[in-house]
Order: structure tokens, then sequence, then C-alpha cells
């Protein structure tokens, strides 16, 4: 099944955007009312909606590595232009599925 992207709360509006003028099934923190939730809430709702976290912050990392269960989270410095991220995801989002991700990270 094709990914669903979550984009936390520290994600460029612009990145959603060019997602969806692709195509892509996107939700955003902000549109599922967890702008102030917690990382691991968003990883609790996240996975709940079987959808792959795309964030900006390294503190998702940190709960991969503590082995904290997830649909999948796709991690991209803030450095990185909002095209590169968009590229990025489009990327795995062609080659990877739903079960590929689960408890999966990819760094773009």
């Amino acid at each position: 099944m094709a990914i669903r992207f979550y984009m936390d709360v520290h994600v460029k509006s612009a990145v959603a955007r060019g997602l969806r003028q692709r195509g892509v099934d996107v939700l955003t923190a902000q549109e599922a009312n967890l702008r102030l939730a917690e990382d691991e809430e968003h990883i609790e709702f996240a996975l709940g909606e079987k959808r792959v976290i795309f964030t900006n912050d390294a503190d998702f990392l940190r709960l991969h590595a503590k082995g904290i269960h997830h649909a999948g989270i796709v991690y991209c410095p803030q450095t990185d232009s909002i095209g590169e991220m968009i590229q990025g995801l489009m990327l795995v989002y062609e080659l990877l599925d739903e079960l590929q991700m689960e408890n999966h990270v990819e760094f773009i």
C-alpha cells in the first residue's frame, strides 16, 4: 500500500503542498490539531493512522533508537531546501511501501 505521510510541526508547509500537488496523501500536525503535542504523541497518532512521519527533528531518531514502535520515520535536516525534501520524499514514496517503512528510518 502507498505511503501516507504525517508532517510534524518542524516541517515547512510548502513541503506538504508540494507533495499534495504530486498526488501524495499528507496530513500535518497542525491539521490534526497536534501542534503542541509531545513527540511520543505524534508517533502514537501517526502509528494509529498508519502514516509515516516526516520530520526535521532529531528527537524522533532518539525515540526510534529507544525501540518505540512506529509506522516509519523519514528524517531530513532543516538545512536541505524544500525542493530537496520533496524530491527525497517522492523517492521514498515511489520505492517503499507502508510495510517496508514500519519501524524503519529513512534519511534524505
